[in-house]
């Protein structure tokens, strides 16, 4: 078996079926299974799931046991010489599987590889490559300060954005919405921590994978992530959760090897950060209602110039069974300075997902 992939579901059905859709064409001619992992839903996403697409391998949690758990799983139960950890909310081109892993075949130090992620703007995710958290890079992040010097290698060490985004770099830390690993390494290095109920065990096993002597690649092949769709929680539960798994990281790997008042300092300006996010959050006006978007229909055969004849900001619907994923990806790419919204159907369900 070359590769497996694992995907956690909790209550996003509808964006898990796109996103197998996409991975079924990928994984023409490469030897993959597939696993979803459901977190309990009670929505009946495995129900709705399992007649659709039979090759895939269901498990179904009584409870929902977190993304590392949930993860390991899968992984345990997998056989591919690579797995690939995969968000639900994704959706990635004809040519990305084999890409990816002809690159990792090219590399047999490489541990692990990520990707050049889209929001549904076609805009660039900056976590698709990111530097260790480290005390000085994190006082940066929590700061400010890697936002008033976006391209500086010395204060924005968390987002790398002094990187080509279009080049072939290595990182230390990968995304879990798209991680794809080494299966000798896992066995060397370990699985997720499940002490990371979710946010921050990508980064921790980002960390193992460098300390047990293999390299992580950024690859500047595209994928759409949908970016926070995956999640039903709230602003407010996610901002708990991030920040608290970043404190988590520090406390594993920090604790004893810094001095304890600047390991104090640390964490009591990720708790400070937490409450000013909170905060600000709350303060935060509700906008008012907006007028109905008028959604435009592309078709392929009228190239990309019909698009760029819309006005900023309009709404695009494109059926993926009319262009190609990899054609869609580069599309969305192009045009992501447009602030174009991209919503996408396709003939198997009839139905429209958005961001």
């Amino acid at each position: 078996m070359k590769l497996s992939i694992v995907i956690v579901n909790y209550r996003v059905p509808y964006f898990l079926e796109q996103c197998l859709l996409s991975v079924r064409k990928s994984a023409q001619g490469i030897d993959t299974e597939v696993w979803v992992v459901d977190n309990n839903s009670g929505d009946g996403s495995v129900e709705y799931l399992q007649s659709r697409f039979p090759e895939v391998h269901f498990v179904a949690n009584e409870e929902n046991v977190g993304f590392s758990r949930a993860n390991n799983q899968a992984i345990r139960l997998s056989k591919g010489q690579y797995v690939l950890l995969l968000n639900p909310d994704t959706l990635i081109g004809e040519s990305t599987l084999r890409t990816v892993v002809d690159f990792m075949d090219s590399k047999p130090n490489a541990g692990g590889l990520g990707v050049k992620m889209l929001n549904g703007h076609g805009r660039f995710l900056p976590e698709s490559k990111r530097g260790f958290p480290s005390p000085w890079v994190s006082f940066c992040k929590l700061s400010g300060l890697n936002r008033l010097f976006p391209h500086s290698s010395r204060f924005n060490r968390y987002h790398l954005s002094y990187l080509s985004r279009d080049e072939v770099h290595k990182v230390e830390v990968l995304s879990g919405a798209f991680m794809l690993m080494r299966r000798e390494a896992l066995d060397k290095v370990g699985l997720l921590d499940e002490r990371f109920f979710m946010y921050g065990e990508d980064i921790d096993l980002s960390y193992r994978l460098i300390l047990g002597g293999y390299d992580n690649y950024y690859y500047p092949t595209p994928i759409l992530h949908y970016k926070g769709e995956s999640s039903s929680v709230s602003d407010v539960k996610y901002l708990r959760s991030f920040y608290g798994a970043m404190g988590l990281f520090f406390d594993k790997y920090y604790r004893n090897r810094m001095n304890p008042l600047l390991h104090g300092l640390i964490n009591v300006v990720i708790k400070a950060r937490t409450a000013l996010a909170l905060m600000l959050r709350s303060m935060r006006k509700v906008p008012a209602a907006e007028k109905p978007a008028k959604i435009f229909y592309w078709h392929p055969s009228e190239g990309e110039a019909a698009i760029s004849a819309y006005h900023d900001r309009s709404h695009i619907l494109i059926n993926t069974d009319e262009v190609t994923c990899d054609r869609l990806l580069l599309t969305m790419e192009k045009l992501a300075d447009r602030k174009h919204t991209f919503h996408l159907t396709n003939d198997t369900t009839k139905r429209v997902i958005s961001p």
